[in-house]
């Protein structure tokens, strides 16, 4: 998704310099002190949020040296980082059809798209986040507090940072999904590589594939949605004033003006859903490698939504009771028994008993401590292990319907694993306030080369209030259906081919160029980001 913040690199100088040049003449005029104020107000008081709740979860936290505080600092500043790149390329994407229509004032438009990434973050639910997360191998998410899994969380995160950098100072159109997605596979292979003779885990392949497709297709749909919603509109819309480019400085009629500023306002929304997730996970994972005490478990979870809990777990036992090989022989470790099964997908006689005996060990413990936060700190990382892999193991069984199971039981099954998964996988607020400031920082950093990009290169025309409303309007249901299967995408591939998609629709032509310099940034950033991140866990391996 770094795509359109870097092809100013390689605009014609006239385009570049005017465009850029009377820019800055706006972007001066509409600083103001209260815009300033409202910003610097917004950040204090998010950086206080995050630091109160902070202190407050560690307080009830018994640390023996002050080493995990250093390590948990320097990895969320390392993951905030990522999230400040992401914002640098991409949250500016949904700035740019407004400001290039005169629609909003370049420091009006940040602000206002800097909150709504920030309702977006708050309102997500965390799916996307933790979709990502499946990517990586398992042996690594269960000893994310080892050598290893710091390791694995470090190298994938330099390894995305330093590419998208990259691709930004030369001037290659690049994916932070693209990248982030690499980084894992690189660190997956790497792993499965060091460990050759162990049977331990390298990539899911099939959830990999999964979101490589999405991010595949969501350009091609992208194209295609917004060609077709610029044909219909000339066809049913007839305002003659919504099919032409801006004229001097002067905003746009109030209808179109309205039009723009929610485009803007969508894509900001739904790029803080979608996007801002992807650290979040990471970042979740650092909490749990470096304070596990405070975050292996959801401790907001209600004594009553516990006793839900302990009820599904006894009902999921029968269940697996009535699936169970009886010439199935238990071994000494259940919890490897169904990472096994999750590892190899392949289901073993001993598979069920094994997970119906971590289920059945789940109730009893939970039962006896009440709610998750009293299970005694040493035992909280492996009570969440436990419900990790037996989630799981739950999903692969139920998606390759072996064994069969009835209607009614699958529907008491996932009722279970919804129980666990939010007594695992669980966002606090403070870590989605942060995750919206990185973003917000990025986007007052990189709005401005997105803006004469979108506008001038991407097509031989001028962009028409149309052709930025209709990409806009593309991009923000294409990346809420991604939101909703819980699946990451490209904001700045969709919206970049939206606008390509319109230009073709309106007979405008497109710089080939540009086109050219897209699609090698899609080719390359996934082996390139899976090489770096790999050679990088290599190396922090060797060193650990």
């Amino acid at each position: 998704m770094a795509g359109l913040a870097t092809l100013v690199e390689i605009m014609p100088t006239g385009t570049s310099v005017a465009g850029a040049s009377d820019l800055d003449r706006r972007r001066k005029k509409s600083s103001s002190r209260g815009g300033l104020l409202l910003f610097v107000l917004a950040l204090t008081s998010g950086l206080g949020y995050i630091v109160f709740h902070v202190a407050k979860d560690l307080n009830t936290v018994a640390v023996p040296s002050v080493w995990p505080y250093l390590l948990l600092g320097l990895a969320l500043l390392i993951a905030l980082g990522f999230e400040f790149v992401n914002g640098f390329h991409d949250t500016a994407n949904a700035v740019a059809t407004v400001i290039y229509t005169h629609s909003l004032e370049p420091n009006v438009a940040v602000v206002w798209s800097g909150i709504c990434n920030l309702a977006g973050v708050l309102a997500s639910t965390g799916t996307v986040a933790f979709a990502v997360i499946t990517l990586l191998p398992v042996d690594l998410i269960l000893q994310v507090s080892s050598g290893a899994g710091f390791a694995m969380v470090f190298a994938l995160l330099i390894a995305a940072i330093l590419w998208n950098l990259s691709t930004w100072w030369f001037g290659l159109p690049a994916s932070s999904s693209h990248t982030m997605v690499g980084s894992i596979i690189g660190v997956g292979v790497a792993n499965q590589f060091l460990n050759i003779h162990t049977g331990t885990s390298g990539v899911d392949w099939d959830q990999a594939i999964k979101v490589l497709k999405v991010l595949l297709i969501s350009p091609i749909l992208g194209f295609g949605a917004a060609a077709l919603l610029m044909l219909l509109s000339k066809r049913l819309i007839k305002y003659p004033s919504l099919y032409e480019a801006p004229k001097g400085k002067r905003p746009p009629p109030f209808p179109i003006r309205a039009l723009m500023v929610l485009t803007c306002t969508g894509v900001s929304f739904f790029h803080g859903s979608n996007d801002g997730q992807k650290g979040m996970g990471l970042i979740m994972l650092i909490l749990i490698g470096t304070v596990p005490t405070a975050y292996a478990l959801n401790h907001a979870v209600s004594p009553m939504e516990v006793q839900d809990f302990i009820a599904a777990s006894e009902q999921t036992g029968h269940i697996l009771d009535r699936h169970v090989d009886k010439s199935a022989i238990l071994g000494p470790d259940a919890r490897a028994e169904v990472t096994d099964y999750i590892r190899s997908k392949q289901l073993q006689p001993d598979t069920i008993l094994a997970l119906r005996e971590l289920v059945e060990d789940l109730n009893h413990e939970v039962a006896l401590y009440k709610v998750f936060k009293s299970v005694p700190a040493q035992d909280q990382t492996n009570v969440r292990n436990d419900m990790y892999v037996a989630s799981e193991a739950i999903r692969l069984m139920q998606k390759s319907n072996n064994p069969a199971f009835t209607s009614d039981e699958n529907a008491a099954l996932s009722n279970y694993k919804s129980k666990v998964d939010k007594a695992t996988k669980f966002i606090p607020d403070w870590v989605k306030v942060a995750v919206a400031l990185a973003l917000g920082l990025g986007t007052m950093v990189g709005w401005k080369r997105v803006v004469v990009t979108v506008g001038e290169k991407i097509g031989k025309d001028h962009l028409t209030y149309a052709q930025g409303a209709a990409a806009g309007l593309v991009a923000m249901g294409t990346i809420f259906a991604a939101d909703n299967f819980g699946l990451p995408v490209s904001t700045t591939h969709i919206l970049s081919s939206g606008v390509a998609g319109t230009m073709v629709a309106n007979g405008s032509g497109l710089h080939f160029s540009t086109v050219r310099n897209i699609l090698a940034g899609w080719f390359l950033t996934l082996p390139a980001a899976a090489l770096l991140s790999g050679l990088l866990y290599w190396l922090f391996r060797a060193v650990a």
